[in-house]
């Protein structure tokens, strides 16, 4: 079995941009920086021959390239949150893409997530309780005026996610290009 997902993943600049203000927040759990991305499609744990099939129709679709902005900082899981992200800029060449992955992934035979897509780059998890949301809050607000970006988007790729001490390393396994075409 493979922890699979769909992702666009970052520039240099922007995982370091990300990184610094990772460090200015108080994460309990911060994500890995070298792992930064942006999902596009979660499959979760799937046998191989899925795998395979999800690379047969993810090689086939077509979407052109474009540019991608962060802008903000805010949290996932309402009364009590459980995750730290940098937010998307609006882009509806994103959104477009997703929408192709997910239906590609679909006519495959596979099952993505079927939560509604939210782009964002995941900073960190919260472990406990109100006061450490309360800290949290306080240092994302603070940081709403981030931003990184923009930087133009040439491919995305099929990742797998693998167990490792302190969390998941999450790493790239196949790349798919994206049009030159003028899309944002």
């Amino acid at each position: 079995m493979l922890r699979c997902f769909v992702a666009i993943g970052l520039p240099a600049e922007v995982q370091t941009a990300l990184a610094r203000l990772q460090a200015a927040l108080p994460l309990p759990r911060p994500a890995a920086a070298e792992s930064f991305h942006l999902t596009l499609a979660f499959l979760g744990d799937i046998v191989e021959t899925a795998a395979d099939e999800a690379h047969l129709a993810l090689a086939a679709l077509r979407a052109p390239g474009f540019a991608l902005t962060l802008e903000g900082v805010a949290l996932f899981g309402g009364a009590k949150p459980r995750v730290v992200y940098a937010a998307v800029a609006p882009q509806p060449a994103l959104m477009a893409l997703q929408a192709k992955v997910e239906v590609a992934l679909r006519r495959a035979g596979l099952s993505p997530d079927a939560r509604r897509f939210t782009p964002h780059v995941t900073l960190g998890r919260l472990t406990g309780g109100r006061a450490e949301a309360a800290r949290v809050e306080a240092a994302a607000a603070a940081a709403a005026g981030f931003r990184a970006g923009p930087w133009r988007v040439a491919h995305f790729g099929l990742w797998r996610s693998d167990p490792a001490p302190g969390g998941r390393i999450h790493a790239e396994i196949m790349r798919y290009p994206l049009t030159a075409g003028r899309a944002g």
